[in-house]
Protein backbone atom coordinates (compact mmCIF):
# COMPACT_ATOMS: atom_id res chain seq x y z
CA UNK A 1 0.00 0.00 0.00
CA UNK A 2 0.81 3.72 -0.63
CA UNK A 3 0.12 6.16 1.75
CA UNK A 4 -0.81 10.16 1.55
CA UNK A 5 -0.49 11.75 4.74
CA UNK A 6 -0.80 15.37 6.46
CA UNK A 7 1.82 15.90 9.21
CA UNK A 8 0.88 18.59 11.56
CA UNK A 9 3.92 20.50 13.75
CA UNK A 10 3.48 20.83 17.09
CA UNK A 11 5.11 23.58 17.71
CA UNK A 12 3.95 25.71 14.90
CA UNK A 13 0.47 24.42 13.74
CA UNK A 14 2.12 24.22 10.03
CA UNK A 15 1.13 20.99 7.45
CA UNK A 16 3.38 19.30 5.87
CA UNK A 17 1.63 16.80 3.13
CA UNK A 18 3.73 13.83 1.93
CA UNK A 19 3.29 10.18 0.00
CA UNK A 20 5.22 6.98 1.31
CA UNK A 21 4.74 2.83 1.66
CA UNK A 22 5.33 3.31 5.65
CA UNK A 23 4.08 6.04 7.66
CA UNK A 24 5.50 5.12 10.74
CA UNK A 25 8.87 5.41 9.42
CA UNK A 26 8.31 8.39 7.33
CA UNK A 27 6.98 9.92 10.54
CA UNK A 28 10.39 8.58 12.46
CA UNK A 29 12.74 10.12 10.03
CA UNK A 30 10.44 13.62 9.73
CA UNK A 31 11.20 14.10 13.05
CA UNK A 32 14.77 13.05 13.05
CA UNK A 33 15.31 16.06 10.98
CA UNK A 34 16.09 13.61 7.89
CA UNK A 35 13.96 16.07 5.35
CA UNK A 36 15.49 19.53 5.24
CA UNK A 37 11.76 20.75 4.50
CA UNK A 38 10.26 19.78 7.95
CA UNK A 39 13.67 19.70 10.30
CA UNK A 40 12.48 23.54 11.40
CA UNK A 41 9.36 22.75 12.21
CA UNK A 42 9.90 19.84 15.22
CA UNK A 43 8.06 18.12 16.40
CA UNK A 44 5.66 16.60 14.09
CA UNK A 45 2.38 14.41 14.70
CA UNK A 46 0.40 12.93 11.89
CA UNK A 47 -3.04 14.17 11.21
CA UNK A 48 -4.77 12.35 8.45
CA UNK A 49 -3.57 9.98 5.54
CA UNK A 50 -5.11 8.09 2.81
CA UNK A 51 -4.58 4.75 1.29
CA UNK A 52 -4.04 3.48 -2.34
CA UNK A 53 -2.81 0.86 -4.11
CA UNK A 54 -0.52 2.51 -6.36
CA UNK A 55 2.33 4.46 -5.71
CA UNK A 56 0.66 6.56 -9.12
CA UNK A 57 -2.12 7.05 -7.28
CA UNK A 58 -0.77 8.47 -4.06
CA UNK A 59 1.70 10.84 -5.65
CA UNK A 60 -1.74 12.18 -7.93
CA UNK A 61 -3.59 12.23 -4.74
CA UNK A 62 -0.24 14.12 -3.21
CA UNK A 63 -0.12 16.86 -6.36
CA UNK A 64 -3.75 17.64 -5.59
CA UNK A 65 -3.83 18.57 -2.25
CA UNK A 66 -0.50 20.48 -2.43
CA UNK A 67 -1.90 22.46 -5.43
CA UNK A 68 -4.78 23.51 -3.90
CA UNK A 69 -2.17 25.24 -1.38
CA UNK A 70 -5.28 25.79 1.34
CA UNK A 71 -5.04 25.70 5.25
CA UNK A 72 -8.50 25.43 4.73
CA UNK A 73 -8.73 22.57 2.61
CA UNK A 74 -6.53 21.19 4.68
CA UNK A 75 -8.36 21.27 7.62
CA UNK A 76 -11.53 20.21 6.37
CA UNK A 77 -9.89 17.24 5.31
CA UNK A 78 -8.34 16.13 8.86
CA UNK A 79 -11.92 16.61 11.00
CA UNK A 80 -14.13 15.20 7.19
CA UNK A 81 -15.79 18.46 6.41
CA UNK A 82 -16.84 17.87 3.10
CA UNK A 83 -19.35 21.21 2.71
CA UNK A 84 -16.67 23.63 2.34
Amino acid sequence: MYYVYILESIATGRFYVGSTQNIKNRLRKHNAGHSRATKGYRPWRLVYYEEYSTRGDALRREYDIKRRKSRMFIENLITGDSSA
